[in-house]
């Protein structure tokens, strides 16, 4: 799929996203970097189909008119779970909106747990779980719809480092055995190199793109690729294209 020539101008007169066109590759993970305000999660919500761009149009690779958004699975910055209702009836949530009973559900259900490593924790409510816990479920309620397209809104900024290295690993696992495609929002040069197969930067509001950063680690990324000086070249080279961008927008 492509944005081609968006932009969005909210009704308060904030011009968010000016001609920002990006194709994103079928099966790749695609980080979107750029300054806090800069129009990420507004990008993010026009892939998804949440929000209408005021200029500009969403095409899919296959041509089509139809609604994507059954395809699409969406992971917010905020868990957003429902406080009153079990960790598995928050994964079924998708599923019922489609009209699936929580009996046929149930399969599809303890997959989604299990990829992200809560199983256990099926009957458990969310303000038994940890930050981290929580947004893995958050993660399977997404997955369970077996997403062709798996958008992700910084959910991991507001977590401890290493809650964050570990979700990091996890979702790369999960993609690599769903094989979706992952567009991921962030302002961390350091998650956005770990994670990804390309990067593309973001100018400051109202945001477009700046530049596409490919990402070859030449080996798995594991902790052994994350203290290399390969990869902190690439988070080198990274910010200084995030900071020569937007300083250039600011001139």
């Amino acid at each position: 799929m492509a944005l081609r020539h968006v932009g969005k101008t909210y009704a308060n007169g904030v011009a968010a996203l000016s001609d920002l066109s990006l194709t994103v590759v079928d099966n790749e993970f695609l980080s979107l970097l750029g300054p806090s305000g800069c129009g990420k999660s507004t990008a993010l919500r026009i892939l998804a189909g949440l929000i209408a761009p005021t200029a500009g149009n969403v095409v899919w690779t296959d041509d089509s008119s139809a609604d994507h958004r059954g395809q699409i699975g969406f992971v917010f910055q905020d868990p957003t779970l429902m406080p009153w209702a079990t960790v598995a009836d928050n994964v079924w949530l998708p599923l019922r909106l489609r009209g699936v009973g929580r009996r046929e559900a149930r399969d599809r259900i303890g997959e989604s747990l299990n990829l992200v490593g809560i199983g256990d924790f099926a009957d458990a409510f969310p303000h038994e779980l940890s930050g981290g816990m929580k947004m893995r479920a958050s993660l399977a309620r997404a997955l369970v719809v077996r997403p062709r397209l798996l958008l992700m809104d910084e959910p991991f900024a507001a977590l401890d480092e290493l809650t964050r290295f570990r979700l990091n690993d996890d979702l790369l696992a999960v993609r690599e055995k769903l094989g979706c495609t992952v567009v991921f929002v962030t302002h961390s040069v350091f998650e956005s190199v770990y994670l990804s197969d390309r990067i593309a930067v973001m100018t400051a509001r109202p945001g477009a793109i700046a530049a596409e950063v490919p990402i070859d680690p030449h080996g798995p990324r594991d902790v052994n690729f994350r203290t290399s000086a390969p990869y902190a070249q690439l988070c080198r080279d990274v910010s200084d294209r995030l900071a020569s961008r937007n300083r250039a927008g600011e001139a």
